[in-house]
C-alpha cells in the first residue's frame, strides 16, 4: 500500500479509500452484515486506513454498521470520516444533533475527517449564516471531531470560495478522466491543493460505469497499450498519477474488486504514467465524448433559467446515459439531483419544466437548441415513475 500526506496535519493516509455506500447487501436490500465486515477488515488488514461513510448511505445503516465493524481494535486502526447531512440542517442545534447522533452510531468519541456533505454554492449560503463555521469550530476545540472537510457537487466559482471560506483540512471532489473540466475538476483539484487541502476523490470509476461494460470503440483504444490494464485499473491509475491527490475513494462490495485494487494501490506513484499513456487515456475520453448525444459543456451560461430548469445537469445525467446505458442509474441519479433533498427544496429542475421561452439558446455558445434537447431528456429520464423515484430519494436522504 502506498501513503501521501495530508498537507496540514502529516497524517500518512492510504491512498486507497474504503467508501461505505455500496456494501454488499442480502435480498431484501439491507447489508450483507457478515460479509461487508470481512471485507472492511481485509482492507483494513492490508494497509486501507481511511474509511468513509455518511449519515443517508445505506438508508441510514452503514454508520451503524461501521460502529459494529470497527470493534475489536480495527476502529484505532484507521482515520474514520463521516458527514453532516447539509441538506436537512435547519438551525445551529441541528449541527450538534446530527454529529452527537453519528458517534453514537459509529461507537466512537471523534471523528477524524468530518465533512459537510454535498455542498454547492447555495448550500453553503444556507449554513453560513445558520453558524456551521461556529458549530466547527467548538467541535474541533471540544475534541468531537479532528479536522474539517466538506465534500462537494456544483460549479468551480462556488468551489473555490467555499474552499477560502475556512481553514479546511481536506476537500472531496469528484474527479475521473471524464470529469476534468465537470464540477471542481482539474482547476478546482489545484485551487485546493495551492491551498494546502488535502483532496479526497470520490467517483474515480464515475459510479463503475468507467469499469464495465466498456464499449467495444473503447475497448480497441485500451487494447493498444504496450502494458495491458483493465479499464478500472486505467481509471485509478490516471487519477493517482496526480500528485496533488491524496486518497482515492472505491466503493468495493466484491472480493475481487479489493484485490484489484489493493494490487493497484501498491504500484501508483504519482506522475507515473508515460506521455504515451496519458495519451491513449485522452483517447479514450475523447471516444467516449464522441458517443454523447448533447455536446454541453456544463459552461453554465444558459443558467439561471426562468422556469427553474437546471439545464446543464440534466443535460450531463443524459449524456452518462447514452454514454454508459446505465438506466436504472441514470433515472435514479436524476431522481436524487432534482428532487430538492440536497438544497432542503421542493422538487425542481426537470426538464419537464421548459416553457421554450428560448432565453436559453440566445446564451449557448455552443448553438444547442436546448428546449428541443430538453424534450428528448424528458423522454429518456421522467416518465410517469418519476414521482416515485423522487420519493425514494428523499426517504433515503431523510432525518432518520
Amino acid at each position: 500500500m502506498l501513503y501521501r500526506k495530508i498537507p496540514k496535519n502529516g497524517d500518512k493516509l492510504s491512498i486507497l479509500g474504503f467508501g461505505c455506500m455500496r456494501l454488499p447487501v442480502i435480498e431484501d436490500g439491507t447489508i450483507d452484515e457478515e460479509r461487508a465486515t470481512r471485507q472492511v477488515r481485509y482492507a483494513i488488514d492490508h494497509g486501507v486506513n481511511y474509511i468513509d461513510t455518511a449519515w443517508p448511505y445505506h438508508m441510514g445503516e452503514s454508520e451503524p454498521f461501521l460502529g459494529r465493524a470497527l470493534t475489536d481494535g480495527y476502529r484505532e486502526k484507521i482515520k474514520l470520516a463521516t458527514k453532516l447531512p447539509s441538506w436537512l440542517v435547519e438551525n445551529r442545534e441541528d449541527m450538534d444533533r446530527f454529529l452527537n447522533t453519528q458517534l453514537e452510531r459509529l461507537n466512537t468519541d471523534h471523528i477524524d475527517y468530518y465533512l459537510l456533505h454535498s455542498l454547492a454554492g447555495e448550500v453553503w449560503d444556507k449554513l453560513e449564516p445558520l453558524g456551521v463555521i461556529d458549530f466547527l469550530n467548538k467541535a474541533k476545540d471540544d475534541g468531537r471531531i479532528t479536522n474539517a472537510g466538506f465534500s462537494f457537487h456544483g460549479p468551480i466559482e462556488d468551489f473555490k470560495r467555499i474552499v477560502d471560506a475556512y481553514p479546511w483540512t481536506f476537500c472531496q471532489i469528484q474527479y475521473n478522466f471524464m470529469d476534468e473540466r465537470n464540477q471542481a475538476g482539474t482547476e478546482g483539484l489545484k485551487y485546493a491543493a495551492s491551498k494546502g487541502l488535502g483532496v479526497i476523490v470520490m467517483e474515480p470509476l464515475l459510479g463503475g460505469n468507467l469499469a464495465s461494460p466498456v464499449p467495444a470503440e473503447v475497448k480497441d483504444i485500451w487494447d493498444e497499450a504496450e502494458t495491458k490494464r483493465t479499464p478500472a485499473e486505467w481509471a485509478l491509475r490516471w487519477v493517482w498519477n496526480h500528485p496533488e491527490v491524496t486518497v482515492v475513494l472505491s466503493g468495493m462490495n466484491e472480493e475481487s474488486h479489493i484485490e484489484e485494487n489493493l494490487k493497484i494501490a501498491s504500484e501508483a506513484y504519482p506522475n507515473s504514467l508515460t506521455d504515451t499513456e496519458m495519451q491513449l487515456v485522452n483517447r479514450v475520453e475523447q471516444k467516449y465524448r464522441q458517443l454523447v448525444k448533447i455536446g454541453c459543456t456544463g459552461c453554465r451560461y444558459c443558467m439561471p433559467c426562468p422556469s427553474g430548469v437546471n439545464i446543464p445537469e440534466c443535460f450531463e445525467i443524459y449524456n452518462n446515459l447514452h454514454m454508459f446505458g446505465n438506466v436504472e442509474g441514470a433515472r435514479f441519479k436524476y431522481a436524487v439531483r432534482m428532487s430538492g433533498v440536497f438544497t432542503n427544496t421542493e422538487p425542481g429542475g426537470f426538464a419537464s419544466q421548459c416553457t421554450e421561452c428560448g432565453q436559453c439558446m440566445e446564451k449557448c455558445p455552443q448553438n444547442l437548441k436546448i428546449p428541443d434537447l430538453l424534450k428528448a431528456v424528458e423522454e429518456d429520464l421522467e416518465g410517469p415513475d418519476l414521482e416515485q423515484r423522487v420519493a425514494m430519494a428523499k426517504k433515503l436522504f431523510k432525518k432518520g
